[in-house]
C-alpha cells in the first residue's frame, strides 16, 4: 500500500471541502474502525493507547502516539511527536491544531448518522475547549471508505449473480421437500443457503433469513435450530441473503425474495407485493434519472420517493424500517444510506458506491412482504446486478 499517495488523495479532499482545516483521526483501542480502514491500517494492531492522526488542508501530517507504542502509525507519512502524560498529551495536540478553526472528525451531529459517530463526547469535549470546531467527516470517509475500485465491483458482480441462483436453488428445495413430503422447516431452509454459499464459494458474516407467515412480519426474524416453523402448502415464504467472495477487499450483495407454496398466489398477498415493488423500483427509477442528469440525490430524498408509494397505498405504518443501506466489505456499509426513517441521512450518493433498495409492508400476525435489490451507481448509471429482479411473489409450486 502506497500511504504517501493515499494521504496525498486525502489532502487533495480535505482542500476540496470548503471552509476545512484539516482532518482528524483519533482512536482508542480500535474505537474508531474508519481510522483503519480509511488509512489503510492493519486492524488486528495490539493498540492499547490514544493516538491521533492530523492531515492539514496545508502544510505536513502529523502523528501523535504513546511513548510505549511509538510505532502504531510507522507506516503513514509525516511528522512523529511522542507523549507519556495526560498533561502532556493534550498539550501536544493542542500544539498540533494551532490555527484551526473547522477539523472534520468521525462525529455526527446528534448521532444522526451513527455509522460514523465514533469519536467520543469527552474528546469533542477537549477539542471544543482549544476553540475548535468539529464538523462531520462523513463526506469524507463515505469518499474513501464506502467508493469501490474495479476488482471490488466484480466482487459484488459475482456475488450478485450467485445469490440470484441460489434463491431459485432455494425454493426448488421447498418445492422438492413439498412433492416428497419431507419436513422442511424455516431452520432448515437456512441452513441449505448456508450450505449453498459454501457451494457457490462464498462467506456471510451471519445466516440469512427464512421466514413464513407472521413470522415474514417481523423484518429481522432468525430462526431457531428447535421449535421453527415447518414450512407447508399454503405459507408465504421470505428469504433475505447477504453475502461475499472470501478474498481480502470483497464486498457484499445482498437481496430479499419472497414466494409461494402453492400455484397461485393469494389476492392480498399479490396486492401487497405490488406495493413494494412499485415503491421500489420508484426509488431506482428516482435514482437513475437523477444520475443520469449528472445529479446524485440524498440518502433521505430516494427513501421519499420509496416511502411515499406506500404512504399513499395506506401502509406508512407498516414500512418500519429505512428504505436501504449503503454496501460496501460489511453487508451494512458507511456510505449513505437511504433513510429518511431512522435517520435523515443528508450524505449525497457518490460514484462508484452501492446500497440496497428494500421497502417492506409488515402485516402483525399475518405476513410480511420485503423485496430488496442492490443498487450500484458510476458516472451516469444506476446499474442492478442479479438479474432477473422480483417482479411478482413466486408462486413456487408452479
Amino acid at each position: 500500500m502506497d500511504h504517501h499517495k493515499l494521504i496525498a488523495d486525502i489532502r487533495r479532499a480535505v482542500q476540496e471541502t470548503s471552509g476545512l482545516d484539516g482532518w482528524l483521526f483519533y482512536d482508542f483501542r480500535h474505537s474508531d474502525p474508519l481510522a483503519y480502514r480509511v488509512l489503510k491500517l492493519d486492524p488486528t494492531r495490539h493498540v492499547t493507547r490514544r493516538w491521533y492522526y492530523w492531515i492539514p488542508a496545508r502544510g505536513t501530517p502529523v502523528k501523535l502516539a504513546h511513548t510505549i507504542e511509538p510505532h502504531v502509525l510507522d507506516e503513514l507519512p509525516g511528522k512523529a511527536v511522542l507523549y507519556a502524560g495526560w498533561e502532556e498529551q493534550q498539550a501536544a495536540l493542542r500544539r498540533i491544531l494551532q490555527g484551526a478553526v473547522r477539523v472534520a472528525m468521525q462525529y455526527s451531529p446528534l448521532n444522526a448518522v451513527p455509522y460514523i459517530s465514533r469519536v467520543d463526547a469527552g474528546t469533542v469535549e477537549l477539542l471544543r475547549g482549544f476553540g475548535i470546531e468539529i464538523v462531520t467527516s462523513a463526506d469524507l470517509v463515505q469518499r474513501f471508505e464506502a467508493v469501490w475500485d474495479d476488482r471490488q465491483l466484480a466482487s459484488h458482480k459475482h456475488a450478485a449473480t450467485k445469490l440470484r441462483r441460489i434463491v431459485d436453488e432455494a425454493f426448488a428445495h421447498v418445492r422438492r421437500s413439498i412433492a416428497t413430503r419431507k419436513t422442511v422447516t424455516e431452520y432448515d431452509l437456512q441452513q441449505f443457503i448456508m450450505k449453498r454459499f459454501q457451494a457457490h464459494g462464498l462467506i456471510t458474516s451471519s445466516p440469512p433469513i427464512a421466514a413464513v407467515n407472521a413470522h415474514s412480519a417481523d423484518p429481522h426474524y432468525s430462526p431457531a435450530p428447535k421449535g421453527s416453523a415447518r414450512i407447508k402448502k399454503g405459507d408465504l415464504v421470505l428469504i433475505d441473503l447477504w453475502a461475499k467472495k472470501p478474498a481480502a477487499g470483497s464486498v457484499y450483495a445482498d437481496i430479499t425474495w419472497t414466494g409461494f407454496v402453492g400455484t397461485e398466489v393469494p389476492v392480498r398477498q399479490r396486492e401487497v407485493f405490488t406495493i413494494v415493488r412499485d415503491a421500489r423500483d420508484a426509488a431506482l427509477n428516482f435514482v437513475r434519472a437523477q444520475v443520469s442528469s449528472g445529479w446524485f440525490p440524498c440518502g433521505w430524498e430516494v427513501d421519499d420517493v420509496c416511502r411515499n408509494v406506500i404512504r399513499n397505498a395506506g401502509y406508512a405504518d407498516r414500512f418500519v424500517h429505512r428504505t436501504g443501506h449503503s454496501i460496501g466489505e460489511e453487508v451494512h456499509g458507511n456510505g449513505a444510506n437511504i433513510d429518511n426513517l431512522e435517520t435523515k441521512d443528508g450524505r449525497r450518493l457518490v460514484p462508484r458506491t452501492c446500497f440496497s433498495i428494500e421497502p417492506g409492508i409488515y402485516l402483525p400476525g399475518e405476513f410480511g412482504i420485503r423485496s430488496e435489490l442492490d443498487v450500484y451507481v458510476s458516472d451516469r448509471e444506476a446499474h442492478v446486478f442479479g438479474r432477473p429482479v422480483q417482479m411478482e411473489l413466486v408462486p413456487i409450486l408452479k
